[in-house]
């Protein structure tokens, strides 16, 4: 088992840098969840592939959970620009808005300016973590899931052993 933990890395990185780009698309990261288990199951078949022995479900997991880690690590960084980007749709939104308004809130103009000034690095570190866990989660289901479809191989007859099928000889023993 030792041998495809190191061998791990590579597959969760191709699922994880997949699920996590598919997943900060803004249109396409309303299905983050199932982007999440698919990369698992992509980096548990890239695992499987290269095993010479058949994969544990406990291997798909432990291969699901760092795709997910590098998933949120991906997702945290590419969204980053589709957060700029929502921001000044938002922002233009508001202001049409007003122009039709004229019962508003008081201050929405400060809670608009703060709102626009992007995310600290507190909140963008605790969003993190906590994509970090759901994706890990996800990952293991998909990980384990990925074994299941991927991960067995077929082992070949001992040595010894006939093939032959035992032919009835039509003679009845009690």
């Amino acid at each position: 088992m030792n041998n495809q933990r190191s061998g791990m890395l590579m597959p969760a990185l191709v699922g994880g840098i997949a699920a996590g780009v598919l997943t900060a698309v803004p249109f396409l990261g309303c299905l983050c969840c199932l982007w999440i288990i698919g990369g698992a199951m992509l980096a548990a078949y890239l695992l499987a592939r290269n095993s010479p022995a058949s994969l544990s479900a406990g291997d798909g997991a432990i291969v699901g959970i760092f795709t997910g880690i590098v998933a949120a690590v991906v997702d945290s960084v590419v969204s980053i620009p589709f957060q700029a980007a929502n921001e000044e749709v938002f922002r233009k939104f508001m202001e049409q808005i007003s122009q039709f308004t004229n019962e508003m809130p008081s201050g929405w103009e400060t809670w608009l300016e703060k709102s626009a000034g992007g995310i600290s690095p507190g909140l963008f570190m605790l969003g993190l973590v906590i994509a970090a866990v759901v994706f890990s989660a996800f990952g293991a289901l998909g990980g384990v899931i990925g074994v299941s479809l991927f991960g067995k191989k077929k082992t070949p007859p001992p040595q010894g052993a006939s093939h032959e099928i035992p032919q009835n000889t039509g003679d009845r023993q009690p």
